[in-house]
């Protein structure tokens, strides 16, 4: 077996028959017959059942992509750490981090990794996913770190808390029960026209626990996909929601003056970099903590993050 072998069977699973793979990987379609052929015979098992052109991966099959996908995830992930012992940064980095983190963070990542000449040999690249989509992306290793509010309930994920954030409210001038007020109780924020982000948000479950509101109790709550969708949705028919500290900086003067503090008890959440806990790549992480420390503010920062730096 080879590891072209398995290259080759991931792009017949990837575009479903045997043409459109021979053209993706530029050899015939009888090279690649014969490659499939080869690799079931070396491992005696049929990989997929064949018809009218169609392939469809046995059950036996879907154990041999898996593991072929962990093999030449195991064999780059190789290559680029003896790589980096040489001082270079080559390979991927793929970063999947929640939309209500992502307008503070991303500018600023990017400006400052992408400015840094050991890192222009990386292809990096930061995807905005919710976070139910982001574990399995990670147990996958379709991307290397996230950036998401932790803790989280996954043995198998490393969390490195990188910043603490409070919650702040945000009231609609048009509900002056609560705009006129200088500070605000949970329980205020619960008897009103509450909006939330839509499910799979962790901030969404984050905000309901935190003003004890059950799924079942909806009656005052509203929906939206993004900040942005909330905030003119608020301002435009009243109510109010509930934002991280991260945001402020995005509002206008007039959204500014719809924001309020809240006490009785005070909110707040951790963001954290999140690997898997078996990731080899030491240097390529000590890098994007040093990043990190270079745009998010000292008051702010996790105290373990500060002495954070793994032997290489």
């Amino acid at each position: 077996m080879t590891l072209q072998q398995f290259e080759y069977l991931l792009a017949i699973c990837e575009h479903g028959n045997m043409l459109r793979a021979s053209k993706r990987l530029g050899v015939t379609q009888p090279t690649l017959s014969i490659m499939l052929r080869k690799l079931e015979a070396e491992l005696d098992v049929i990989i997929f059942e064949r018809s009218n052109q169609h392939l469809r991966l046995t059950e036996a099959g879907k154990q041999v992509v898996k593991q072929a996908k962990d093999i030449l995830k195991a064999t780059e992930t190789l290559r680029q750490t003896v790589a980096e012992q040489r001082n270079l940064l080559t390979g991927r980095l793929k970063i999947g981090i929640i939309p209500t983190v992502a307008p503070y963070f991303v500018p600023q990542f990017l400006q400052h990794f992408l400015a840094d000449s050991r890192h222009q040999n990386l292809e990096t690249s930061l995807s905005e996913m919710k976070t139910e989509d982001i574990i399995p992306a990670l147990l996958e290793n379709e991307i290397d770190m996230a950036i998401m509010a932790t803790p989280i309930d996954q043995d198998c994920l490393l969390e490195i808390p990188v910043y603490y954030e409070k919650f702040h409210a945000y009231i609609s001038e048009k509900t002056p029960s609560l705009h006129q007020k200088a500070v605000l109780t949970p329980q205020e924020l619960a008897s009103e026209r509450l909006w939330v982000l839509s499910e799979g948000h962790c901030l969404r479950n984050q905000i309901m626990n935190y003003l004890c509101l059950g799924e079942q109790n909806t009656e005052q709550i509203y929906q939206g996909g993004s900040f942005a969708t909330l905030l003119k949705t608020i301002d435009a028919l009243g109510g109010c929601t509930i934002v991280p500290e991260s945001l402020l900086g995005d509002l206008n003067t007039q959204q500014t003056n719809n924001i309020r503090p809240i006490a009785n008890p005070e909110a707040s959440r951790e963001i954290s970099l999140v690997v898997k806990d078996d990731f080899a790549r030491e240097k390529l992480l000590n890098e994007v903590v040093e990043t990190i420390k270079q745009f998010v503010p000292e008051e702010m920062l996790d105290e373990r993050l500060k002495r954070f730096r793994l032997r290489l």
